[in-house]
């Protein structure tokens, strides 16, 4: 398993943005697709977005198209979630997780079982 560190969850109004990084400790984010999940108090884990190693392709659930972005920044060997016009039903623990069991995944998928790493989780609130 691969250790993934997560941060910049926190309280947004409405309409507000958030950023979410993932980033990776002693290991190359790159070569491995990652996913991003949510799980609101009550309900199942959701698959809200992922993107295959390198890059190359990227998936979004109907709930968050058009307003999350997911990207890569090699440099910094980390995995963003940009989350735009946030509404109170985005309010949910989110992590990150990585598919450590298939370098260089020219893929990427929204269920849990795809991905054998996790991050630790981060908060995101959206309320007024």
């Amino acid at each position: 398993q691969l250790e993934l560190v997560q941060s910049g969850g926190g309280p947004v109004q409405p309409g507000g943005s958030l950023r979410l990084s993932c980033a990776a400790s002693g290991f190359t984010l790159e070569y491995y697709s990652i996913g991003w999940f949510r799980q609101a108090p009550g309900k199942e884990r959701e698959g809200v977005s992922c993107i295959s190693s390198r890059g190359g392709v990227t998936k979004y659930s109907d709930s968050v198209k058009a307003r999350f972005t997911i990207s890569r920044d090699n440099a910094r060997n980390t995995v963003y979630l940009q989350m735009t016009s946030l509404k109170s039903e985005d309010t949910a623990v989110y992590y990150c997780a990585a598919d450590s069991l298939y370098e260089g995944a020219p893929r990427c998928g929204l269920r849990s079982l795809d991905y054998d790493s996790w991050g630790q989780g981060v908060q995101v609130t959206v309320s007024s």
